[in-house]
């Protein structure tokens, strides 16, 4: 284990079963429809690619990254659009893929934004959610695996650009978060 970390929360194998789970889900459910991934960047990268790879059928992918954070280890509200989408959505099944949600703030305003793009049908995947936190109402239909209310690390999750590489993920010690002194970019909600 990761001498920043307090314990491990979900290890590679159940990361793994969750994600072939929903990979075999999804691909019920969009059966002879072509899909859109919309992974949220950088967080959710490394579970879209091991999804990508679950999903039988016609799939596409596109990126956009978001900042939802300041300097802090809680979301501030505030959104911002980093890197937008290069597909059109307009009459296409997209499916958005998180990492974890937490607030919802983020994935609300992504929901939102879009929304006003006209797909034919939008869902949430998400590989985390932390259940009870949500702020406002999101419906999240693929949900991988419920996650304590503690702050995680790994598997593509990052504090301050950091832990990405860790192939489970565990929960970030707070003397990490508390005691830090420069500027995070955290960028999973």
């Amino acid at each position: 284990m990761h001498p920043d970390l307090t314990k491990v929360l979900f290890n590679e194998k159940e990361i793994a079963e969750a994600v072939a789970r929903l990979g075999k889900q999804i691909s019920t459910d969009y059966a002879g429809k072509k899909i859109l991934l919309v992974s949220v960047l950088k967080g959710a990268f490394i579970f879209m690619a091991d999804l990508l790879r679950q999903i039988k059928g016609d799939v596409e992918i596109d990126f956009m990254a978001v900042a939802s954070y300041g300097v802090e280890a809680n979301s501030s509200g505030v959104v911002r659009i980093i890197k937008d989408l290069e597909t059109q959505l307009e009459d296409r099944h997209v499916l958005i893929v998180e990492d974890i949600l937490d607030s919802g703030l983020t994935l609300s305003y992504l929901i939102k934004n879009i929304r006003s793009r006209h797909p034919l049908s939008l869902e949430i995947v998400t590989l985390l959610i932390k259940e009870g936190k949500q702020e406002g109402r999101v419906d999240c239909k693929y949900v991988g695996l419920v996650c304590p209310d503690e702050f995680v690390v790994g598997y593509g999750l990052d504090y301050s650009e950091r832990y990405r590489e860790i192939p489970y993920i565990g929960a970030l010690n707070p003397a990490v978060y508390d005691d830090w002194d420069g500027k995070a970019s955290l960028s999973s909600e």
